[in-house]
């Protein structure tokens, strides 16, 4: 009986709670890692490190260079459980750790391969030790964790930029809401909410070709075409937000990715568009930015530990 109760002692300790958990944002070209100290909700600067990564490449090489960063991290690491989460793009069997991207151009060489297992043997901990989590959910995990929708109990996040990514979030856990491909005007969301969306869209209007969002809102206050996109942009956001607001019944959306930046520019008419249609949800904006998915990534583990009971 002595034994047994030894035996749950020694294992209640393994799974002892650390506060400082390791946040990993993997993306099409780059790996972002830091430690996370769920406690003081913050990120230890000293800890972050970035690094790009070829992801056409083969899987020994992306392997080991995700490792090598993340390696870097943990030297600033004081715990005796080494916890990772990491945010990862799909699609992916996110509870297992297998890659099932196969018809993109990033990492389709891990097409079938059980990253969680590849990383534990060459990290040296328990592959029970790695969470993962879809990147777009990872954001707004971020954002209602320490950030921008802290406090609310559901909210929905758009990440704006080379592509759509959605989030949705009840009572404090994220998950991908996948509106990318929703049904929108004569194609799909995607199409109208993205970089290309702006190019195209100014080079109908002008036949001039800009890089991206960026080129246009420098020229917005002289160029009165260049406004006109954003405005467009504006309403068009606001109509294909509307009826996911009333759907999620969200408190509050938050935009992030490189569009939101110029979010002054298109913010008036997404809200008014919004309050035309008796729709007062708040708009904001990102406060984590480019760290967002990184630490939702390492809260990810708070939530696997702790429940929703922080968030309530």
């Amino acid at each position: 009986m002595r034994a047994a109760r030894d035996l749950m002692k020694e294992e209640n300790n393994t799974r002892k709670f650390t506060p400082l958990i390791l946040g990993v944002d993997i993306g099409g070209s780059h790996i972002t890692t830091g430690i996370v100290d769920i406690e003081k909700k913050g990120l230890i600067p000293e800890s972050i490190k970035r690094k790009y990564i070829d992801s056409s490449g083969y899987p020994e090489n992306i392997l080991n260079g995700w490792t090598e960063i993340i390696n870097e991290s943990f030297e600033c690491y004081k715990g005796e459980i080494k916890r990772i989460g990491i945010a990862m793009p799909g699609p992916f069997d996110y509870e297992n750790g297998i890659s099932l991207i196969k018809d993109q151009d990033k990492f389709k060489s891990l097409y079938q391969l059980n990253i969680k297992q590849e990383l534990a043997q060459r990290l040296s901990i328990n592959p029970s030790d790695i969470n993962f989590i879809n990147d777009a959910a990872a954001f707004m995990q971020g954002e209602v964790f320490c950030g921008a929708a802290k406090g609310y109990s559901r909210a929905l996040g758009l990440t704006l930029g080379t592509g759509l990514g959605s989030a949705v979030v009840v009572n404090g856990q994220s998950k991908d809401a996948e509106l990318w491909n929703s049904k929108f005007l004569n194609g799909i969301a995607e199409d109208y909410f993205s970089t290309r969306w702006f190019v195209t869209k100014y080079k109908s209007l002008t036949d001039i070709t800009l890089d991206g969002v960026k080129e246009l809102a420098d020229v917005v206050k002289t160029d009165l075409y260049a406004m006109q996109v954003f405005n467009e942009f504006g309403r068009g956001l606001g109509h294909f937000l509307a009826d996911i607001i009333k759907e999620t019944e969200a408190e509050v959306v938050i935009l992030g990715g490189n569009i939101a930046q110029a979010f002054n520019l298109f913010a008036p008419h997404l809200i008014e568009n919004l309050k035309a249609l008796h729709l007062h949800t708040e708009i904001k904006i990102t406060e984590l930015n480019e760290h967002a998915a990184l630490i939702g990534a390492a809260s990810s583990w708070d939530i696997k530990v702790n429940k929703p009971k922080r968030y309530k």
